[in-house]
C-alpha cells in the first residue's frame, strides 16, 4: 500500500528550469566561460554547488565555486522575484491535494537550495500539504547518491516498499533506485534528454497516477 509519497521539485511541481537556464547564462557571462548545451543538460537533478565544482574543473577556473554560486543565486533570486512566466506544472496542484486529501504523507526531495524550495513553497502556498522539506544542498550528497531519498523516506515515518518518488529526471530516478524506492518518471514538455528506463513507471500526466489508480499499482507490485 502506498502511504508516502516523495516529490521532486524543478520539473515535477514548478518549471524553474527556464530561470535556472537565464540565471546560469548570465553566470556564466560574468565568469567568461561558454557551456555547451550537452554539457548543460548533464547538470540536471545537480545542486549548484556541485555544478559549481564541476565547471571549476572543466574551465580551470581560477573563481572558487562558492562565488559562482552566489553569483547564480543572486540571478536567480531576481529572476524570481520579477519574472512573471514561473507557474505550478499543469495538473500538479490537483494531485497533491488528492493525495493529501488521502491521507498520503507528502515529502519534498529537491536539489535545489532551501532558499529557493521555501519561495517556491510561499509563493504557491504549498507548505500546508508537506510534512517535510529536504534540500539536497544541504545533505552530504548530491543526486544520483541516494541519500536525499533515504532521508525522505524515513520522514513519512513508513517503510520504503510503501513510498513513491515522482521525478523528471536522470539523475533523480537513479538515486530513487538506488534507495530501492518505487519511482514514477514524470516526461514532461519540460524534460530534455532524460534517461526514464529504470523508472518503474512512467507518466506524461498526473491524472495517471491518481490516488485509485496508484494505489492499484501498488496493490500489483
Amino acid at each position: 500500500m502506498l502511504q508516502g509519497v516523495l516529490f521532486d521539485m524543478d520539473g515535477v511541481i514548478v518549471d524553474t528550469e527556464p530561470l535556472h537556464h537565464k540565471a546560469y547564462n548570465t553566470m556564466f557571462d560574468e565568469v567568461g566561460i561558454e557551456v555547451s548545451p550537452q554539457l548543460y543538460q548533464s547538470f540536471t537533478g545537480q545542486s549548484t554547488i556541485n555544478i559549481c565544482k564541476r565547471l571549476c574543473d572543466h574551465f580551470n577556473l581560477s573563481e572558487a565555486p562558492e562565488t559562482l554560486m552566489q553569483l547564480k543565486r543572486n540571478n536567480f533570486k531576481h529572476l524570481f522575484a520579477n519574472d512573471p512566466s514561473l507557474t505550478l506544472i499543469d495538473g500538479v496542484l490537483d494531485i497533491i491535494k488528492e493525495y493529501y486529501e488521502n491521507d498520503l504523507k507528502l515529502v519534498l526531495a529537491s536539489s535545489a537550495s532551501m532558499m529557493t524550495i521555501d519561495n517556491v513553497f510561499e509563493r504557491f502556498n504549498l507548505n500546508q500539504y508537506f510534512i517535510a522539506k529536504f534540500s539536497g544542498a544541504d545533505l552530504k550528497q548530491s543526486k544520483p547518491h541516494p541519500e536525499i531519498f533515504e532521508k525522505a523516506a524515513q520522514a513519512t515515518g513508513y517503510k520504503r516498499e510503501n513510498c513513491m518518488v515522482i521525478e523528471d529526471s536522470t539523475n533523480g530516478i537513479k538515486a530513487a533506485n538506488a534507495a530501492g524506492i518505487f519511482c514514477v518518471g514524470y516526461d514532461s514538455v519540460h524534460s530534455k534528454n532524460q534517461d526514464y528506463s529504470i523508472a518503474n513507471m512512467v507518466i506524461s500526466d498526473f491524472t495517471e497516477i491518481q490516488y485509485d489508480k496508484i494505489q492499484e499499482v501498488f496493490k500489483r507490485k
